[in-house]
C-alpha cells in the first residue's frame, strides 16, 4: 500500500476520537520514528509504499491509539525544551507549560550572571525533564533531582545519560523529609496538584495511562506538597534563594496566600501559553 493512501486511512480511523490535525501529527511522528521519513519526503516521493511488515506495525499502533494510549508512550520518547527524553507509564509526559517554567528559571539565571556556582534541586523529577533541561542550559549549576518513585528515577537516570548531563538523584518521599541536609540556591517543583474533583476535566489518555501518583491530590488538602516543600525551602534555601512551582490553574490565589503566610518575598504569579495561572516564583 502507498504510504499516502495509508495516511488517509489512518487519519480517518482516528478522527472520531481525535481532531484531524492531532491525528495527522501522530501520523508524521510515527512516520519519522518508524520509517525515518519526514513530511517533505512523502511530498517529494508520493509513490513510497509500506511493506506488509510495516503495515502490521502501523496497525498495532493504530489500535493502541484508538484506546487513547498516549503516542509518546507508544514511541517511548518525547521532546522537551529541545531535548529528547525517554518516557513510559512510570513517568508523566512532559508538558509545554513546564517548558515555560524551565525557560523562566534559565532566563532569570542569565540575568543573574553565569560565573557563580549554584545548586538546584528539582523535587518530584519524574522523567527528569526539568532537572536535565536546567543542567543542560545552566553550565554553572550543580543539579539534584528527587523522586519517591524508584521506577521514575531509573527513567530519569537514563535520560540524564542520553542528554549527557550530570545529575545527583535522590530517592525519598518529600512528605516524609524533615531536612534536605544541604543548602540550595534554587528549589523547583512540579508536584501532584490535580484535585479529584477535577478528574472529569482530564482526558482519558491522561486519566487511564499516566501515573496517578504524579498527578492527583486529595480535595481537602490540595496544597499538601507545596506547603511541605515551602517549609523545607525555608530551612534549605540559601539567603535570597528562589523557590519555583508549577501550580494548579485554579489555585493561584491560594498559592500566593500560602507563600505570604510563610514570609516568602517577591512573590510572582505567571500565566501559561493558555492564559491559565500556572507558575509562581518567590524568594526566601
Amino acid at each position: 500500500m502507498k504510504i499516502k493512501e495509508y495516511r488517509t486511512q489512518f487519519i480517518a480511523e482516528l478522527t472520531p476520537i481525535y481532531d484531524a490535525t492531532e491525528a495527522e501529527s501522530f501520523f508524521y511522528l510515527i512516520l519519522e520514528e518508524k520509517q525515518q521519513l519526514k513530511r517533505i519526503d512523502l511530498a517529494l516521493q508520493p509513490d513510497l509504499v509500506f511493506t506488509d511488515e510495516a503495515i502490521l506495525v502501523w496497525n498495532a499502533i493504530l489500535k493502541s491509539l484508538k484506546l487513547e494510549i498516549p503516542v509518546q508512550y507508544l514511541l517511548g520518547k518525547t521532546s522537551f525544551y529541545g531535548l529528547d527524553f525517554e518516557v513510559n507509564s512510570d513517568v508523566l509526559i512532559p508538558r509545554p507549560e513546564t517548558e515555560e517554567l524551565v525557560d523562566w528559571i534559565i532566563n532569570s539565571q542569565k540575568s543573574e550572571g553565569e560565573n557563580q556556582k549554584i545548586k538546584i534541586l528539582d523535587i518530584g523529577t519524574g522523567s527528569g525533564c526539568i532537572a536535565i533541561s536546567l543542567a543542560k542550559n545552566i553550565p554553572n549549576a550543580q543539579v539534584f533531582a528527587l523522586d519517591v518513585s524508584e521506577k521514575a528515577l531509573a527513567k530519569a537516570q537514563k535520560n540524564a545519560v542520553l542528554n549527557e548531563v550530570n545529575i545527583t538523584f535522590l530517592h525519598q518521599s518529600i512528605l516524609e523529609t524533615v531536612d534536605l541536609e544541604q543548602e540550595f540556591d534554587i528549589i523547583v517543583s512540579n508536584p501532584p496538584y490535580v484535585r479529584n474533583l477535577e478528574k472529569e476535566e482530564i482526558k482519558k489518555n491522561v486519566l487511564e495511562y499516566e501515573p496517578h501518583l504524579a498527578l492527583f491530590v486529595e480535595d481537602n488538602d490540595a496544597l499538601i506538597f507545596y506547603r511541605k516543600i515551602a517549609e523545607l525551602a525555608k530551612k534549605n534555601l540559601s539567603d535570597s534563594g528562589q523557590l519555583y512551582f508549577e501550580i494548579n490553574q485554579y489555585l493561584g490565589k491560594e498559592m500566593i496566600d500560602l507563600l505570604e503566610k510563610m514570609n516568602f518575598k517577591n512573590i510572582e504569579l505567571r500565566k501559561d501559553i493558555y492564559e491559565n495561572d500556572r507558575m509562581v516564583r518567590s524568594t526566601k
